[in-house]
């Protein structure tokens, strides 16, 4: 008689917002819980712990926080008349930021915790049971907290690995260098390690995460016949010789940091996916002056040029903030008219929104809100474009796309095109994590649709 598997004696419900950064986090925060007993819950209602894993990127969203604990607030009240016991832990980067407001204004947090400080929540969950009162750590310690994280569990074809963490940059608008730190860059034989854990465990492609991915650097892996400094162009061609791992994709790269040896990889290794997100902010020198970007809107032209002058069929994707202090109609226009000359594949775009304690905050010349929504619809307006244009040019072309998950109609998967699109195609669930062959046939409006090709059929 085969034994009942055991269930957790305990569950935890994590909400993630923001960036890939924090969805990375999550996975890694569910893994130092799993040895405390810890399984996923489905809801805040039927978890032992609810963990918030906070973005301070958008806007409002602090608040959007302190409204999400005014719910949870009511759950772990109501649990706590039945003689439940809930723990509400906030993480992330707002907890960095507002650690101190989010412990005076929300008292059913028992824990806050810093994006850098997160691999200590099995002894802050021990403190808290203890009774110690509000317990609130943001102490920063990259490498100790990548040293004690446990052992990766892969879950599907894809995986996320940081590499980078922190930003020296200062953009006026930013608060990361306030949240995540300075940067600090993985050594290549951790990361090496990791991925081929990942690959171990079915994953076919990584993408290497990091706030500035490209400024990472590293010295070269004992072995490799010298002691230079490494860059990212040098791990991505490193990690491609990982048997199993198929596809590298990176995110986000800051123009600054685009050198010449990530330049010569993105032309050379076959691995590395055509598609780089490159943000750019403004297409005004001024505005990028006035964001301390550190580069102008040339070289950025110049830059996306040399890039595709060595793979042709790189996609670009980018971000975008209007309305920040000083923009004028003008600058506005120059950020459309960059646009027009790169062509994106695709792009995000948002207002500029003041965020306390960075130095655009207390900038003069606030722009309008009513400016800020007809100049965001305009640029929107125009990326959209450009993106439906970029999607509607793949069909009748064939391309390898990974399959990742089911779809919500029978014998139905989707996956990844190399240019990230999402792909649905008919297919057995025994493709999963297979990549195979697919013509594109259609464009909806968030995915392309596809066939498999006879090559494709013949791995089904």
């Amino acid at each position: 008689m085969t034994e009942a598997r055991p269930k957790h004696e305990k569950s935890v419900f994590i909400r993630t917002y923001g960036c890939q950064m924090n969805v990375y986090d999550s996975e890694r925060m569910v893994g130092l819980l799993k040895p405390l007993g810890y399984g996923p819950a489905e809801t805040p209602e039927t978890a032992d712990l609810v963990i918030l894993n906070t973005c301070h990127i958008r806007e409002k969203a602090a608040e959007k926080v302190y409204s999400e604990l005014g719910r949870l607030k009511k759950i772990k009240t109501a649990k706590s008349e039945r003689g439940e016991e809930m723990s509400i832990a906030v993480a992330g980067c707002v907890a960095q930021a507002e650690g101190a407001e989010i412990i005076a204004r929300a008292p059913q947090v028992d824990i806050v915790v810093g994006p850098q400080a997160f691999h200590r929540l099995p002894e802050l969950l021990a403190r808290a049971a203890r009774g110690r009162g509000d317990i609130l750590e943001t102490d920063f310690a990259v490498e100790e907290k990548f040293d004690r994280l446990a052992a990766r569990v892969a879950d599907g074809p894809t995986a996320f690995l940081t590499i980078q963490e922190g930003c020296d940059k200062f953009c006026t608008f930013c608060v990361v260098p306030y949240t995540r730190g300075a940067e600090v860059s993985r050594p290549v034989d951790a990361i090496v390690a990791e991925a081929r854990l990942l690959a171990a465990q079915g994953v076919r492609e990584v993408t290497l995460l990091g706030q500035n991915v490209n400024a990472w650097r590293s010295t070269a892996p004992a072995g490799c016949g010298n002691d230079a400094q490494w860059g990212l162009g040098e791990l991505c061609r490193h990690l491609a010789l990982i048997g199993g791992i198929d596809r590298i994709r990176f995110t986000t790269s800051h123009p600054r940091d685009m050198d010449e040896g990530l330049i010569d990889a993105l032309g050379e290794e076959e691995k590395l996916m055509p598609y780089l997100h490159l943000p750019v902010q403004s297409g005004a020198d001024n505005v990028l002056k006035a964001m301390n970007r550190g580069h102008t809107a040339e070289h950025y032209v110049r830059l996306i040029e040399r890039i595709r002058a060595v793979r042709p069929d790189i996609a670009i994707s980018g971000d975008f903030i209007v309305g920040f202090p000083g923009e004028t109609n003008k600058d506005f226009e120059a950020t459309l008219a960059l646009v027009e000359e790169i062509g994106y594949a695709s792009a995000y775009s948002f207002k500029y929104s003041r965020r306390p304690g960075t130095p655009g905050a207390a900038m003069p010349k606030q722009v309008p809100e009513a400016e800020k929504d007809e100049r965001l619809t305009r640029l929107q307006a125009l990326l959209d474009t450009q993106r439906r244009g970029f999607n509607e040019a793949q069909i009748g072309k064939k391309m390898p796309v990974l399959l990742e998950k089911t779809g919500r109609h029978e014998d139905q998967l989707i996956g990844r095109s190399p240019y990230l699109q999402s792909v649905h195609v008919s297919a057995p669930k025994s493709m999963l994590g297979l990549i195979a062959s697919v013509s594109i046939i259609g464009v909806t409006p968030n995915a392309l649709a596809g066939a498999l090709t006879k090559e494709g059929e013949a791995a089904a």
